[in-house]
């Protein structure tokens, strides 16, 4: 049975308890320093990636586009994406009492906060930081919890799906490949998670591995975890909501676009959805890339800068190819910052403040 948070979260409690010690059970290093490191090499490749794509489409230039600019949206747009994030709290949620993890509900929220902080490491497996903050408060090991982000993140992808679906798949034939292949993976990882057959199967090999024998029990751990959180009952209910939560950024991804359209470009929900939905696709199943950012970021301005073309072919074939190029840019810019980058600053200060907490906790 998991220990009361209101207990000390180690053995030996200390008068300042610092996040920074290691954490024994993980498979993988999830220690903050180890997270802190991976934040900073996500941040640096996206500071790369947007410096490159301004100095190739002229900062100047970039900002003309943005001229006339209704500011307003921007912070609605954040908006918008807090509810996202308010959605899949309930998510969160549910997972975490199925696998009858207790939390109070308020560091329960802080914890789900935090795990965006650790939104750009490739795949956004830094997520699984929650997990370790989860051990620090009522000392659930680390392969009970960590599940929890792949069933997260499946139904998430779930979710995209029906999105790009509703979007217009069949207006846009050319990316059924994609919309097929990541069906197919998500549902052949779900039938994976779910089968004793393939635990056993993984489990035995891992046991013959160098220092196996010790994480073949944590793994066997892990894999009873997914097939609770992924048995056919509980991928439904979670899946629709993620539809639903990540349909809110995609009416971020609108209002900012719809913002920077050329004059007569009037850019439907559909094409919205669908354009948002199949770039973060494209991001999440390249999990290669920290945060999916630069497929994510090319395949949105791209379908962006097909939408805005038309409004600008009175300035010639080239210049309009130009002229929409730059203000798809600064629409994916002015949108990452509004969801991704926005959420990586939610996670920090709940960080903190989970930190503070649990001090103040301790000390008394």
């Amino acid at each position: 049975m998991p220990r009361d948070e209101s207990m000390s979260p180690d053995p030996a409690p200390q008068p300042e308890p610092d996040l920074s010690d290691e954490v024994a059970d993980s498979p993988g290093d999830t220690s903050p320093s180890s997270m802190g490191r991976r934040l900073i090499i996500g941040v640096l490749f996206g500071i790369l990636v947007y410096a490159g794509m301004v100095v190739w489409l002229d900062a100047g230039a970039i900002l003309e586009a943005m001229r006339g600019f209704s500011w307003w949206t921007f912070p609605a747009a954040c908006s918008l994406a807090f509810g996202n994030y308010l959605l899949r709290f309930l998510k969160w949620e549910r997972y975490r009492n199925l696998l009858g993890i207790e939390l109070e509900r308020k560091t329960s929220f802080l914890i789900y906060l935090a795990g965006f902080s650790m939104g750009v490491p490739p795949g956004k497996m830094g997520e699984v930081f929650k997990s370790w903050l989860i051990k620090r408060v009522n000392g659930t090991p680390i392969h009970k919890s960590a599940p929890i982000v792949i069933a997260e993140r499946l139904t998430d992808l779930f979710g995209f799906l029906i999105l790009v679906a509703i979007g217009g798949l069949f207006s846009h034939p050319e990316y059924t490949p994609i919309f097929g292949a990541t069906l197919v993976l998500c549902l052949v990882l779900v039938l994976l998670c779910g089968s004793p057959r393939a635990a056993h199967f993984t489990i035995h090999l891992v046991a013959k591995l160098p220092k196996g024998e010790r994480l073949a029990p944590k793994l066997d751990g892990a894999f009873e975890s997914a097939r609770v959180l992924l048995a056919p009952r509980e991928v439904i209910g979670p899946t629709l909501l993620s539809t639903v939560s990540w349909g809110l950024e995609c009416l971020a991804f609108l209002l900012i676009a719809r913002g920077l359209a050329p004059a007569g470009v009037e850019i439907s929900l559909a094409d919205g959805v669908f354009a948002y939905s199949i770039s973060a696709i494209a991001g999440a199943v390249l999990i290669i890339f920290p945060g999916g950012i630069g497929p994510t970021e090319g395949l949105l301005g791209s379908l962006t800068r097909q939408a805005y073309e038309p409004g600008l072919l009175y300035l010639g074939k080239e210049a309009a190819l130009t002229a929409a190029r730059t203000k798809a840019a600064g629409a994916v810019l002015l949108t990452r910052f509004a969801t991704l980058w926005f959420g990586v600053a939610v996670g920090l200060v709940a960080t903190a403040i989970f930190r503070r907490t649990q001090r103040a906790r301790t000390a008394r």
